[in-house]
């Protein structure tokens, strides 16, 4: 996709709000809005914690959107935008919405039969030891949250416990999944290709938020050591999970390979990380794409989607 389709634009770049992300969120939405100027277009920048900040929109062509999280990637900002008749980037409402809640969108997948793993709703009324007894090891995470935040690893009743208060403090239900024992990978979407995948080895027993964003020792593989058939059966897979909920433009599918060599989707991010160390342009990076040529073929995906549901 050409730069020049950026140049002479008025974009605007949504970053910051008020979720448990929006630390990560204002260094995507600073790296965007640097990346779009420099490419010739004009950018302001909007954070959802300033009143009446919809305002600002007014005179923007096209919105950015690097909000993660509750409020600005589960639907919400996504609703406003489509009664202003404003265009902006990624998934929709609907995609937005239920990717945003993990249990649903693990309940869909189950329906459909794509692989992912068992889990339970946890509640205070849960019998702890008995969930350890049943399924093993347990990671506890908030379903409506993402950056692995509130998330925990429980090999005990008492530590299955501690973990579900830990992530009951953020909105929404709280779920346990069975540990995947392997390793993980994650998966770039960008219109209607996946991007190379990468293969993630955390620096930590499993890739939390210090793993993702403090550890300078986490590793990221791209390319990630796969043959070539089976990166295409893992491209094939991420693509089924991300078109089966609604999810479109772009985005990220992060998946397990258990030891029998299987793959387990664990969940589909619609706005993703755009630092410079992010996942996402990493593999756009390999695939030949820069900053600029990314945010040009978001931008252009974004229009014809918006177009063709009108």
């Amino acid at each position: 996709m050409s730069t020049a389709l950026l140049k002479g634009r008025q974009f605007a770049v949504l970053l910051g709000g008020s979720a448990a992300e929006r630390d990560i969120s204002l260094e995507s939405g600073a790296n965007v809005a640097a990346s779009l100027e420099a490419a010739g277009a004009t950018v302001i920048r909007v954070d959802p914690v300033e009143e009446h900040w919809p305002e600002k929109l007014q005179n923007v062509e096209f919105i950015f959107n690097l909000l993660h999280g509750p409020g600005g990637e589960d639907g919400t900002v996504q609703g406003l935008f489509d009664l202003m008749g404003l265009p902006y980037s990624g998934s929709g409402v609907l995609g937005s919405a239920l990717t945003m809640d993990k249990v649903r969108t693990k309940q869909l997948w189950q329906g459909i039969g794509l692989p992912t793993p068992a889990f339970r709703v946890l509640t205070p009324d849960s019998d702890w030891q008995g969930l350890i007894a049943q399924l093993g090891v347990l990671f506890v995470k908030p379903a409506q949250q993402g950056s692995s935040i509130g998330m925990s690893k429980a090999t005990t009743g008492a530590e299955l416990q501690a973990a579900f208060d830990k992530a009951r403090c953020y909105a929404g239900d709280v779920m346990a999944e069975i540990f995947i024992g392997g390793e993980e990978y994650t998966v770039a979407i960008l219109g209607e290709q996946a991007l190379p995948a990468i293969k993630i080895v955390p620096a930590t027993d499993f890739y939390n938020f210090e793993a993702k964003y403090l550890s300078e020792e986490t590793q990221f593989c791209c390319p990630c050591g796969l043959s070539q058939q089976e990166e295409t059966e893992l491209a094939a897979l991420a693509m089924s999970a991300f078109r089966s909920v609604g999810a479109g433009v772009w985005g990220r599918v992060d998946v397990m390979r258990d030891v029998q060599g299987d793959w387990q989707i664990l969940e589909v991010n619609t706005i993703p990380g755009m630092t410079s160390h992010s996942l996402v342009p990493m593999a756009a990076e390999a695939a030949g794409y820069s900053m600029a040529d990314l945010l040009a073929t978001i931008f252009a995906e974004s229009l014809e989607m918006r177009s063709d549901k009108h």
